[in-house]
């Protein structure tokens, strides 16, 4: 399993924010579908202001060339990206049209697994 932490901003607009949030409480069945299609097994947002974290753990396999190039295909993923980028903005740092921008880890703590029960 591969996790990936991500990073996007919000325009800073109650009102847009509000509306966003209320977007994904209700995510259409077939943009699900595409997410689960390309190996994502698992997929959280957070969000903190106007700030966004996306934590995904996906398969082995999983590419985001090969998500990108699916999506590019999808009518229906095209629309949501499109609907979306009303409410975002790309993150200072990110590159031109790039949206989510993954992060690089910079620590990990791991428990031992130990059970001192």
């Amino acid at each position: 399993m591969k996790r990936y932490a991500l990073a996007l901003d919000l325009q800073d607009d109650e009102q847009l924010i509000a509306e966003y949030e209320r977007l994904h409480r209700n995510v259409a069945p077939e943009i699900q579908q595409s997410i689960k299609d390309s190996g994502i097994t698992r997929m959280d947002i957070y969000r903190f202001a106007d700030r966004m974290f996306m934590m995904i753990e996906a398969d082995d396999d999983f590419s985001f060339v090969e998500k990108a190039a699916a999506d590019a295909k999808n009518p229906l993923v095209q629309a949501w990206e499109e609907l979306t980028w009303k409410y975002q903005k790309a993150i200072p740092g990110s590159k031109p049209e790039e949206k989510w921008v993954v992060m690089n880890k910079i620590f990990e703590l791991s428990s031992t697994g130990r059970n001192d029960g």
